[in-house]
């Protein structure tokens, strides 16, 4: 058996989450505490009691890394730990953390920073998301290719093979949603996110991340990870290039999923609040078999399957 764990991305938090493993795991309070101290502000505040903050960008990137490490570190006080490991997005920081490559304190400083740039590049209300139902790629990717006469629209994430999230520009996303109607696609549901991410509309966020990247250290890779930017395990010393990539590039989910797949992994567990990534991988491949650790419940019973596998 070879288990991978998927980590949540930005979209899945929720005011209160992780809260009985922070009350009962010491683990889960010393990462709040680690990650309050990098950040200059109570974090459980926050993830407990602040939805509005929360839900901001650049408050919302740290929390869900915290949350996700410190729910990872309980299971490896129950003796699970993964093979390889693959985050959606935002997740992909809570692998790569996973993996050793990238010092947890690190990483928050990064993510911190990552949210800010990204807000700064697009703020709330900048332009549109749409996710794309039971539709043919090349008809998703011609369709944006035609609208970008509006502006920029393109793929943002290639979630499952039949759901694609676009991007980019209101009028282009409207214009491209216009002629895949015209194509006959007939579900086609705008999203409630705070930009359109995964495109190049990020440029600016990108090119400053890369700036923070430069001057992180990282360790050599303990497990393998995959990109979602070239849905490829990471190599050591290509980590700063692609997560500068990763802002602006699509993310590729189900083909990572089949390089996942192709490395042997038979078994994952959802790391983080929500279940999106297992209802993904229902899409996905229903022979890679999972469950998720979220809170007491599902962490004890993903911890009695995995535990010493």
């Amino acid at each position: 058996m070879k288990l991978a764990y998927l980590f949540a991305g930005q979209g899945a938090q929720y005011v209160g989450m992780a809260k009985e493993l922070y009350d009962t795991e010491e683990v889960v309070k010393e990462t709040f505490d680690e990650a309050s101290q990098v950040l200059g502000y109570d974090l459980a505040e926050i993830v407990f009691q602040d939805g509005e903050k929360l839900n901001k960008t650049e408050y919302t990137q740290p929390s869900i890394l915290t949350v996700s490490t410190a729910i990872s570190r309980v299971l490896k006080t129950r003796g699970v730990s993964p093979d390889l490991a693959i985050g959606l997005s935002l997740g992909e920081y809570s692998a790569l953390v996973e993996s050793g490559v990238l010092d947890f304190k690190e990483a928050v400083q990064l993510v911190k920073k990552r949210g800010k740039f990204m807000t700064e590049a697009a703020p709330h209300g900048s332009g549109k998301m749409v996710a794309i139902m039971n539709a043919d790629v090349s008809v998703i990717e011609e369709a944006c290719k035609k609208a970008s006469v509006k502006g920029i629209v393109t793929p943002a994430n290639y979630n499952t093979p039949s759901q694609i999230v676009i991007g980019g520009v209101q009028e282009a996303v409207d214009y491209a949603v216009e002629l895949l109607t015209e194509a006959g696609v007939k579900r086609m549901i705008p999203l409630n996110v705070s930009g359109p991410f995964h495109t190049a509309i990020l440029k600016p966020a990108s090119e400053k991340l890369a700036v923070e990247l430069e001057k992180t250290s990282f360790s050599e890779l303990k497990i393998p990870v995959i990109s979602n930017t070239t849905a490829k395990p990471f190599k050591d010393g290509e980590i700063p290039s692609l997560l500068t990539r990763q802002v602006m590039e699509p993310v590729r989910f189900y083909e990572s999923i089949d390089a996942l797949k192709g490395l042997g992994v038979t078994h994952f567990i959802e790391i983080g609040p929500g279940k999106t990534l297992s209802g993904f991988m229902k899409k996905i491949d229903k022979t890679i078999l999972g469950e998720r650790a979220e809170d007491i419940q599902t962490v004890e019973a993903s911890a009695r399957m995995f535990k010493g596998e």
